[in-house]
């Protein structure tokens, strides 16, 4: 497989606003494991090896367990995630998956149960962002590890 492009050497600019997100998002009120799931869900979905190694791995080191990383693909089937976790995951897969219908009603009214405005402002962020890494990471064949 060839090498295709650094867009961080090539276009730094680019990648400082990405970071300028991130950094961002690390003022959120959410905990680091909850920007975890929502970050691993979305790599799922979009089938990003690259931020699924890099997640799953940051999700243990602070504290999240296998058997929940293993079982996230099916967190509606399990009791394992608490109720604001999974209308964040809820959230994540709506939002990554937007061609279908976007952010429901149903699971917005979810969200203001659990979470106030900022903080549903803060979930869609880290949720548009990591889509865009997802993004990034496919098109330019970032290596696992890289």
């Amino acid at each position: 497989m060839a090498k295709r492009i650094n867009i961080n050497a090539l276009e730094p600019q680019a990648y400082k606003g990405m970071m300028a997100l991130e950094n961002y998002l690390a003022t959120a009120k959410l905990s680091k494991i909850q920007k975890e799931l929502l970050k691993i869900r979305a790599s799922q979905i979009n089938g990003c090896a690259y931020c699924l190694n890099m997640h799953t791995t940051d999700a243990l080191k602070y504290g999240e367990t296998n058997q929940r990383i293993f079982l996230l693909n099916a967190w509606r089937e399990t009791d394992l995630f608490t109720e604001e976790e999974k209308v964040i995951l809820a959230m994540t897969e709506e939002i990554t998956l937007i061609h279908k219908h976007g952010l429901s009603e149903e699971t917005y009214k979810k969200a203001t149960q659990f979470f106030d405005k900022n903080q549903i402002a803060q979930i869609i962020m880290a949720i548009v962002t990591i889509n865009a890494w997802n993004r990034i990471a496919i098109s330019t064949e970032m290596e696992v590890g890289e």
